[in-house]
């Protein structure tokens, strides 16, 4: 049986106590998102993720969507919790003001994101991409553009969706066929084919606004040629109602492995009309405005999916009884004890549960830089969030789904052959949770994104601030009497990473190979780090306020647990990544082509 009920408390205590969310406060844009108009946020997001779009996630899995004529037909019950989830606001939390949306933190937004795709992740996708494609329009788009489209995407009526990728070419977009052709009247006539379009039809609303990356005729060959367009299915009229349909038709859907209540459609684009986002030829900078969000989006999709993992593994290990306790029968009472008196279901479940705590502080942390890069006035503290938010967007999104896969598979190994049946709903998750990994960019493509992109740049200014402020809080907390034990430990991975990047940016500047076997360990090691500082922050505040919290005295000893573990179990894997690291590209690239 799924089981989900949101985190609420430590999703406060990573906004208010970790983070602190008064620092958002204090900018005009944030001020009328008080604590308490926060936490009546979060309660609420809790029960229609818990109340409405949790019951739909086992449903959309079995019965999946259907292609009729043309039409996707979404599963029973998504048409009647989307629209109660536009109807609640959900769909413009965090949307413009400008354009009808409630001008919500990205701090705050994420916590609702990550409700949402732990109670149904393929649910949350439609409105999900409609939130990057808001922003690449707001940020690109004309000012006729956006009077016509914003208004409806934000407040829910339409939805918007993200074509990039051909049956020829993923990742290679300098590869893709599909033509604009100036029509002479300020639009385009767009002509192709594209693949994997999550969103890209359905029933839910009754316009959906995609994004289509295509090349002009006299457009420079590669990436270089690319420019954005927009290509709704219904050109609307010029009172705002629906016109003629266009020439964007559904031919088939994706048959997935998981995820099977979102559309993942085949779009053919033929004689359809559409209008520049952007300026021509520059369309890879205008999506990637739309691809960042949602790199930062799959991530949370991860930690949800890892969370709901966990609770479910949590409720079966309780009540599942086999065998003894190894230090003598801890329910006498009962034929056998509940399997989470074994240390290893405990392992299992200690590692499902730090991944998700370790990955909503960091999520926390990176969505509080994107509101400072927002909110600020000041170029130098607008500048180092900007910094910090591009050198995390590759990790948040390729650690978290890399953890949200791990958990799925470890929630199956807890629950044994019971978690192998489709009847208790947790190999959904490792189905769901799958895709994450490979979508808006593989996890190897994020590492070397990392790696090739972010951690030389300018001179490692991206990495300043990631390393100043863990370098500041572990000196500062060395002999401190609650976490000096962790600090030392913290600071034993914080220095392999750091002896760890400075050799791989002197070998790959001779050998790129050496940065491309390194990436994908280093991103790792580097969100280990994150996470290893996010705790032993998180042990401190707890061991401050534990004695005398009363009532919540349970969840600060809880947290200073899970910092424990996380510190003496996880985090040393990142000191074995400095070793696995330092051997270098020899031993992966010595087998002669031939050979395999």
């Amino acid at each position: 049986m799924q089981t989900y009920n949101a985190p609420l408390r430590d999703m406060r205590f990573v906004l208010h106590e970790l983070h602190g969310l008064e620092k958002i406060n204090a900018y005009p844009k944030y001020a009328d998102f008080t604590p308490d108009v926060v936490d009546s946020v979060l309660e609420e997001a809790s029960k229609i993720a818990t109340e409405v779009l949790l019951p739909t996630n086992a449903v959309g899995d079995q019965e999946g969507c259907v292609l009729e004529n043309g039409v996707v037909r979404t599963p029973t019950g998504f048409k009647a919790a989307y629209d109660l989830f536009r109807e609640g606001g959900w769909s413009s939390i965090a949307a413009d003001p400008e354009w009808g949306g409630q001008g919500m933190p990205e701090s705050v937004n994420k916590m609702v994101e990550e409700m949402i795709s732990a109670a149904n992740v393929a649910f949350g996708l439609y409105p999900g991409l409609t939130g990057g494609a808001i922003r690449a329009l707001k940020d690109h788009g004309s000012q006729e553009l956006k009077q016509r489209y914003l208004p409806k995407m934000v407040d829910g009526t339409w939805t918007g969706a993200m074509c990039l990728t051909e049956a020829h070419c993923g990742t290679d977009l300098g590869l893709l066929r599909t033509k604009a052709t100036p029509n002479g009247d300020g639009s385009y006539r767009i002509d192709g084919a594209k693949i994997f379009i999550s969103a890209g039809e359905h029933d839910l609303t009754e316009n959906i606004v995609h994004l289509v990356l295509a090349k002009l005729p006299d457009g420079p060959k590669g990436v270089k040629g690319i420019s954005l367009f927009l290509a709704p299915k219904f050109i609307p009229n010029e009172d705002g109602s629906l016109g003629q349909r266009n020439g964007v038709v559904c031919t088939g859907i994706e048959h997935k492995m998981g995820l099977k209540g979102s559309a993942t459609c085949q779009l053919t684009f033929e004689d359809a009309r559409g209008w520049l986002v952007g300026e021509p030829n520059k369309g890879m900078a205008a999506m990637f405005t739309m691809m960042n969000v949602e790199r930062l989006a799959v991530g949370v999709q991860g930690l949800g999916i890892n969370e709901a993992a966990y609770q479910s593994a949590v409720a079966y290990a309780k009540d599942r009884l086999q065998g003894r306790s190894l230090a003598g029968a801890k329910r006498p009472d009962l034929p056998a004890d509940p399997i989470i008196v074994h240390p290893d279901v405990r392992r299992m479940l200690m590692t499902m549960r730090v991944y998700a705590e370790g990955c909503r502080a960091v999520g926390g942390w990176v969505a509080q830089a994107m509101d400072v890069a927002e909110a600020s006035e000041d170029p130098i503290e607008k500048q180092t969030a900007d910094d910090f938010v591009a050198l995390m967007t590759p990790v948040v999104k390729a650690l978290f789904t890399d953890m949200g896969s791990e958990a799925s598979n470890l929630a199956i190994q807890i629950y044994g052959g019971h978690g192998y049946i489709r009847e208790h709903g947790v190999e959904q998750y490792v189905r769901d949770a799958r895709i994450a990994q490979l979508y808006e960019g593989t996890n190897g493509i994020q590492a070397m994104d990392l790696v090739g992109r972010k951690v030389g740049a300018h001179m490692g200014r991206y990495l300043r601030g990631f390393f100043h402020p863990i370098a500041e809080f572990i000196a500062a907390n060395k002999d401190d009497a609650a976490v000096g034990k962790m600090v030392g430990k913290l600071e034993q991975a914080f220095g392999a990473l750091q002896l760890t990047t400075g050799d791989l940016v002197q070998r790959s500047m001779k050998d790129p190979e050496e940065a491309g076997a390194a990436a994908v360990d280093y991103l790792r090691m580097l969100g280990l780090v994150a996470m290893g500082y996010m705790f032993v922050k998180s042990a401190k505040i707890a061991a401050e306020k534990a004695p005398t919290a009363n009532g919540d005295a349970g969840f600060y000893e809880a947290k200073q647990a899970s910092a424990r573990f996380f510190v003496d179990r996880v985090l040393p894997q990142a000191t074995g990544l400095f070793l696995t690291l330092k051997s270098g590209k020899a031993a992966m690239m010595a087998m002669p082509e031939d050979a395999f």
